[in-house]
């Protein structure tokens, strides 16, 4: 597996343009046997370079909104899927992600206050989020 970091639209073949990439991408070669003996297959995976990556999807955020927060996270720059991992070391990838985001506290309350069960908000497992309420629960009680 080779990485490389590009700062103009070039492929593997060195053409420019070849594989439509941005620039500021770190891109993969993943190279695997090829079948029947053919020779290497190879696959190339684009990874978004966080300090220069566009929002996923291209979506303007509404200020205005109840959610507008959303349009300042670390996440809009990665598929959705990253962020409702099927292991624990999907949770810890979202977590890296999720660390220094400047809108992580109000991510958190968001999905305590909405009681979403599923995926990593505010750098949380849904495990976490669970502890989190049962805690202010018990200390709600306990201050009656």
């Amino acid at each position: 597996m080779v990485g490389t970091k590009s700062n103009a639209a070039t492929s593997i073949t060195g053409k420019e343009n070849d594989m439509h990439l941005t620039p500021n991408t770190t891109h993969i070669e993943i190279a695997r046997p090829g079948r029947n003996g053919s020779g290497p297959r190879r696959r190339v995976t684009t990874i978004p370079d966080p300090a220069s990556a566009q929002p996923v999807g291209g979506l303007a955020s509404d200020p205005d909104s109840p959610t507008g927060w959303m349009g300042e996270g670390n996440c809009r720059m990665y598929p959705p899927a990253t962020f409702f991992p099927s292991d624990g070391v999907g949770v810890d990838r979202a977590r890296k992600i999720c660390a220094g985001c400047p809108v992580l506290d109000t991510c958190l309350e968001y999905a305590l206050q909405e009681r979403i069960e599923h995926g990593v908000w505010g750098g949380c497992s849904e495990r976490e989020r669970r502890r989190i309420l049962k805690r202010r629960r018990l200390d709600a009680v306990s201050k009656d």
